[in-house]
């Protein structure tokens, strides 16, 4: 079997093609993928679609922000799509208002579902989420139990960069904190899943099944996060 090791993050991502989506997992803090996101940044790939929680932040963290800023991202499909407050106005506002990026607001509950649905190879599903609302406009409706619901479709994705605590040379993952917000629905739903991971990564067999959040089997590619890596534990960037 080949070997889901790679030695770095750039020979990881060194195939992705132009125009693919890829599914970004992480709130502020150690869920989010940055050093394959920086690896992405240095490779250069554009016309990509993102399917995130966020935008982003505007600070000097490596994030998805500063993907979107330099024009790699053409469209986000997102939860939140607008800055939390109008005196912090984020990159993305600024692109998307000038008309430079393309935007899907989905709420943050419908897109978790969507993504997996995605993976379960669920074909869609009736929620009475955004009901009633512009979301909603053009979607199939439907009375059940007397309660109006909309349909809504899976997201699907080429790849996606998952950050993981653990890992074995076959991919079973463990996370850890907020690592547990997207990372495990996205494993599982994207055509090719790349994790960065914090700890030394064990040798297949070595894992306690009661640990494993991720089933190897859904994992591609492995990468360790060197010692000089982005993530720093001290500030959880």
């Amino acid at each position: 079997m080949k070997s889901k090791v790679f030695e770095s993050f750039e020979e990881a991502v060194a195939d992705i093609p132009d125009n693919s989506t890829i599914m970004l997992p992480g709130f502020a803090g150690p869920g989010t993928p940055r050093n394959l996101l920086a690896a992405l940044l240095e490779q250069g790939a554009t016309g990509l679609t993102g399917i995130s929680n966020g935008s982003g932040g505007r600070d000097d963290s490596m994030d998805v922000s500063v993907l979107i800023n330099a024009g790699q991202f053409d469209k986000m499909i997102m939860a939140f799509t607008a800055s939390p407050h109008p005196s912090n106005v984020t990159i993305f506002d600024e692109l998307y208002q000038s008309g430079k990026i393309e935007a899907e607001l989905v709420p943050q509950g419908t897109m978790a579902e969507r993504i997996r649905a995605g993976g379960a190879g669920i074909g869609g599903f009736y929620t009475r989420t955004s009901v009633g609302t512009e979301l909603a406009e053009g979607k199939e409706h439907r009375t059940i139990d007397g309660k109006e619901y909309v349909l809504e479709y899976p997201l699907h994705a080429d790849y996606a960069f998952i950050r993981a605590w653990k890992a074995d040379a076959f991919g079973n993952l463990q996370y850890r904190l907020t690592q547990r917000n997207f990372n495990p629905i996205m494993a599982v739903t994207a055509k090719i899943t790349i994790v960065e991971v914090e700890e030394d990564i064990l040798e297949a067999g070595e894992f306690d099944p009661d640990n494993v959040h991720t089933p190897g089997i859904f994992v591609d590619r492995i990468v360790k996060i060197p010692a000089d890596g982005i993530w720093d534990k001290a500030t959880g960037r």
